[in-house]
């Protein structure tokens, strides 16, 4: 019997040790080959996404610059105003104040809106309108000037055949990057456009042509070889292969056309630059060597972690293959039970080793975790139901202050009618407050509550207040929790008054299984944050307490899907809609 108890007490990991240290090299080397492999894949994979990575990085960037020149051909042409001011055909002080206060102030903010180097020329058939130009003679003028804008009469450009061929006009959308003029010769490109009478789209009339110049060095300063790496080239091919622009770290090879041998022990990667008019490519090498590198480094750095995986399994196999055994599945599938919620489930406890311990301590975290949800359940219920009274009893103070002070005004006016209305409501409005203590009341009683505190106010606003009921008759069929639209209306007499008069609706719909009230005035409105203040979690006693309690007790009534919704316009006014499902005061009373 002694020799069985101490084999039992003998912990079953050091038995597995043995069996796991034979079997172990040969699993470790398989799986450090694969790593290998794998590992290798990885490293060409990771340089090609990295490549393609960093072409899209340049390729977007060229287009952004192209789209920056772009935007500023889109807002001169849908520029109504310059549009109004290129067609005003008047000279002299009209013409001056037109150009100096307008045109020259808009063309030069154009210029100024992009982070490079741009050269505006708007060509007018305006001919009341000024010329304003410098003297470029036979200088690069982006190099001379920088950026700046010019403005010519359209007859300078009307013969040419870069204009006489430019496309037929689409609103909106025809545009063109030409290299005309001295744009080849100084390593420019001009985005071409029209500005059209925008009046009558079916007939668009050409009132002014723009050019804008940009420096093929601004527009391709992304592509850089470097950012790809050594021995790797980038070139920009143009529609008829010839090289556009180039960076590797070869002789340029600028001006030649494209050759498939230069793709030879190279990995190609193609991008296509969409650009208006333009159908140029974005090509680059990447010597195939590049792909290869580091993979004998990989291969060494393999050995070494397969020696080391070794040591370190023999020191630490002794900790892991103790959980190898039957008792962890048992302790998994107890483990398992405590994760669906069932605490009761318990494990036989015998021996004397490790997992006795673990045994006896998940029994006892099983028990104590059942009382404590037990304990913590009671306590939620107990907390719920003080919420409730707590949020009753908040409801209204004011109101009754406030209206007592009316009926001691109106007493000392000797208005006896008013006085005796406003205090038989009052005694209406607080018998069905009360209501014998209940929380459930009909729906009817609710409109009618509301309605005694309208007539209460209608006393005090008179004529500067309207009120309009539109309730179905089938909600009156069904209860609900008191006092959720007084609130609400009070709210609005309180805060929502634009002027000197307001309006206010109450609305009340049975949708499928829920019955919907919707208070809506044509008050003052609320902003979005205040309505985000008053449906928080927490109340804040500066912002809409009332609305917040009404939305409290409902949650806390009939769970978190129920509650109040908030629509509001600044200066247009607020609708606030209640939803509570459709119960008959006997359920819930039983379930009170």
């Amino acid at each position: 019997m002694t020799k069985l108890q101490t084999r039992r007490s003998l912990p079953f990991g050091y038995k597995l040790m043995l069996s796991y240290c034979l079997f172990l090299i040969v699993p470790v080397g398989i799986v450090v080959v694969l790593a290998n492999y794998t590992y290798v894949s990885s490293i060409r994979e990771q340089t090609t996404e990295n490549i393609h990575g960093t072409l899209q990085q340049i390729k977007d960037n060229i287009t952004y610059k192209f789209e920056s020149s772009q935007r500023v051909s889109d807002l001169l042409y849908n520029d109504r105003t310059l549009a109004k001011r290129l067609k005003h055909y008047e000279e002299g002080w009209v013409s001056y104040e037109a150009t100096t206060q307008y045109l020259m102030p808009l063309f030069s903010k154009m210029v100024e809106s992009t982070n490079y180097n741009i050269w505006l020329s708007v060509y007018m058939h305006n001919n009341t309108l000024p010329e304003i130009y410098h003297v470029h003679d036979n200088s690069n003028p982006l190099a001379t000037f920088g950026r700046f804008n010019e403005q010519y009469y359209i007859t300078r450009i009307q013969n040419k055949d870069w204009y006489k061929q430019f496309p037929e006009e689409k609103y909106g959308v025809t545009m063109e990057w030409k290299q005309i003029e001295n744009d080849e010769r100084f390593d420019q490109i001009s985005l071409l456009r029209r500005v059209v009478d925008n009046v009558d789209p079916m007939n668009l009339k050409e009132i002014a042509f723009i050019r804008i110049v940009v420096a093929m060095s601004d527009l391709f300063q992304s592509v850089d070889y470097h950012k790809i790496g050594e021995s790797s080239s980038i070139f920009i091919v143009g529609d008829h292969n010839e090289i556009i622009h180039y960076s590797g770290d070869h002789t340029s090879l600028k001006g030649q056309t494209w050759d498939d041998s230069l793709t030879e022990n190279n990995l190609v990667i193609k991008e296509q630059l969409t650009l208006a008019g333009l159908n140029w490519s974005l090509v680059t090498l990447v010597p195939n060597d590049i792909m290869e590198r580091g993979v004998t480094q990989v291969l060494y750095i393999s050995l070494v972690i397969c020696l080391i995986c070794i040591v370190v399994f023999f020191l630490i196999g002794g900790f892991i293959t103790r959980y190898f055994t039957k008792r962890v599945h048992k302790i998994v599938s107890v483990l398992n039970a405590f994760r669906e919620g069932d605490f009761h489930k318990r494990m036989p406890n015998r021996g004397n080793d490790e997992f006795s311990q673990i045994t006896s301590a998940l029994n006892e975290m099983g028990q104590n975790t059942e009382e404590l949800i037990n304990e913590v359940y009671l306590t939620s219920i107990k907390k719920k139901e003080a919420e409730l009274e707590t949020l009753q009893a908040q409801i209204n103070p004011h109101f009754l202050y406030n209206t007592l002070s009316s009926i001691s005004r109106l007493s000392k006016l000797g208005e006896a009618e008013k006085l005796q209305s406003m205090v038989m409501d009052l005694a209406k409005f607080y018998r069905l407050t009360l209501n014998e203590g209940r929380t459930f009341i009909p729906v009817s009683k609710e409109i009618e509550q509301s309605q005694a505190y309208m007539n209460i106010q209608k006393i005090k606003y008179g004529d500067r207040m309207r009120v309009l009921y539109d309730i179905q008759s089938e909600i009156y069929h069904y209860d609900t929790i008191k006092l959720i639209l007084q609130p609400l209306i009070e709210n609005i007499l309180e805060h929502a008054w634009f002027g000197d008069q307001i309006n206010i609706r109450i609305v009340g719909y049975l949708e499928e299984d829920k019955i919907i009230f919707k208070i809506i005035d044509d008050g003052v409105g609320m902003h979005p944050h205040m309505i985000s203040q008053i449906l928080a979690p927490s109340p804040n006693p500066n912002v809409g307490y009332g609305i917040w309690n009404v939305n409290q007790r409902i949650k806390l009534h009939f769970g978190t899907k129920y509650g109040l919704s908030i629509s509001s316009k600044l200066g247009m006014g607020t609708a606030v809609a209640i939803q509570i499902p459709t119960f008959h005061q006997e359920a819930s009373s039983a379930n009170k």
